[in-house]
């Protein structure tokens, strides 16, 4: 059964309708959200209230940490910084309180789940090379490791790192999966990404669809957030 493995929403609504509006055509029920539903973008509630409803798990990720007054923000650069005042003063209370119930990774036989990385899953490492990826892979033991974080979609194995739109896992191999951002990829590529990886096949696919973007752009403006989390949108940076 194949399931669906998305990340970084960052409060963008638009594009996570679209992909839930594909993964229901598709008849893809299983959803994993690896963090960051929210910070930097204008509808931090709805889609904690979506993620909630359609996601049978979510995770925490260092947005979500931060908007529950748990991280120290000090390493956010401004932007950052003021849309997570900016989310904390927006967020409703019932919100708040389910993002302090979320898990920090999820696991299986097959695979770990993570938001950044899968050696110390609450310390927010970037991890942004194949060599890194390499000492990473010792801190699990199942096939697959799946990442968000840098909002960058990349397979990491072997020393290698593997940007293909379909990939075929090989036995005995372990992985590193970035799954990219649904609501703001970093990759030059402004439409959503996620994955949908079938463990049956040992497949994975990349996934990227376009957005009312200048939608979501116009709710930033309008939101008194800074402009630069709009116009980024609109080029995928």
């Amino acid at each position: 059964m194949p399931i669906a493995v998305i990340s970084d929403i960052h409060g963008n609504l638009e594009a996570l309708s679209e992909v839930v509006s594909y993964l229901e055509k598709k008849q893809i029920s299983d959803i994993y959200c690896l963090g960051d539903t929210v910070g930097y973008g204008p509808n931090p509630n709805e889609c904690v209230e979506l993620v909630r409803k359609k996601a049978q798990i979510v995770l925490m990720g260092n947005h979500d940490y931060a908007a529950i007054g748990k991280a120290n923000i000090e390493y956010f650069n401004e932007y950052a910084r003021m849309a997570t005042y900016w989310t904390i003063n927006t967020l409703k209370e019932e919100n708040k309180q389910y993002l302090k119930s979320l898990p920090f990774s999820h696991q299986n036989d097959q695979f770990l789940m993570v938001h950044a990385s899968p050696t110390n899953p609450a310390h927010w490492y970037y991890v942004l090379s194949a060599q890194e990826a390499q000492i990473e892979m010792q801190a699990f033991n199942q096939q697959l490791c799946f990442i968000g974080h840098s909002h960058v979609p990349v397979i990491y194995s072997s020393g290698r790192a593997v940007k293909s739109r379909t990939y075929q896992f090989e036995p005995n191999q372990k992985y590193i999966v970035n799954v990219g951002s649904v609501g703001q990829p970093r990759d030059g590529d402004p439409r959503a990404c996620f994955v949908i990886y079938d463990p049956d096949e040992q497949k994975l696919e990349y996934v990227r669809l376009d957005y009312e973007r200048q939608k979501t752009h116009s709710k930033i403006i309008k939101a008194g957030l800074p402009a630069f989390l709009a116009e980024r949108l609109l080029k995928g940076y």
